[in-house]
């Protein structure tokens, strides 16, 4: 992966990130860093805003802007949106819910078949991120205390997503399924302008 490319997947899934942050993750200089920064600036796709802290100057972070964000793939984003546009057009309301639901019905069954066998959260977890990130969700896990958390930094159907509200209510309702023990909520929301898509897990029984 060249270095540019690595820096933008760091910022892509890390969020905003310092000059130091990029130069400790890739071992390289500092000025090496700047260097593919300015060029990533002067392509449009990446611009930095600047963080007060309680002593001295701001710190600088640098985040991908708009055109920065469609260097990760939106799988067939303009064909989704038309068929979607079709479906509502011909079939109505209850044609596009008789489609999500449909679809939503295909994932759980590969996601069922992938978690089968694997009764411990985080071992679910780990399995669903892996098969969710060859999908292009750049999906990953973490746990807080009694909590857990799935991270999800790309969404690769999000221009659909926007269009049609009721494929995020599916993909949270299928995580519900997913996870029966869980008490499952959506934290954090590309589509309403959040860096990445997160789900809190919170286990039922934690005693």
């Amino acid at each position: 992966m060249k270095t540019t490319d690595n820096i933008l997947y760091r910022i892509k899934s890390q969020g905003g990130q310092t000059v130091k942050m990029l130069a400790e993750q890739l071992a390289i200089t500092s000025m090496g860093v700047r260097q593919h920064l300015q060029s990533l600036e002067k392509e449009g796709l990446i611009e930095h805003f600047d963080q007060k802290v309680k002593v001295g100057r701001p710190t600088r972070f640098w985040q991908l802007t708009d055109k920065g964000h469609g260097r990760f793939p939106d799988c067939h984003s303009d064909l989704s949106v038309q068929l979607l546009g079709a479906v509502q057009q011909v079939f109505g309301d209850a044609g596009m819910e008789q489609l999500i639901s449909h679809r939503e019905q295909q994932s759980f069954s590969a996601y069922q078949q992938a978690l089968a066998g694997h009764t411990d959260i985080a071992d679910k977890l780990e399995r669903l991120s892996a098969k969710r990130s060859q999908e292009g969700y750049m999906a990953s896990w973490q746990k807080d205390q009694q909590d857990y958390y799935f991270i999800e930094d790309h969404c690769p159907i999000c221009v659909a997503a926007t269009e049609c509200q009721g494929l995020c209510r599916s993909e949270l309702e299928m995580l519900q399924k997913l996870f029966v023990e869980c008490q499952v909520e959506r934290t954090e929301h590309i589509v309403t302008g959040s860096r990445r898509c997160a789900y809190k897990l919170s286990p039922l029984d934690k005693a």
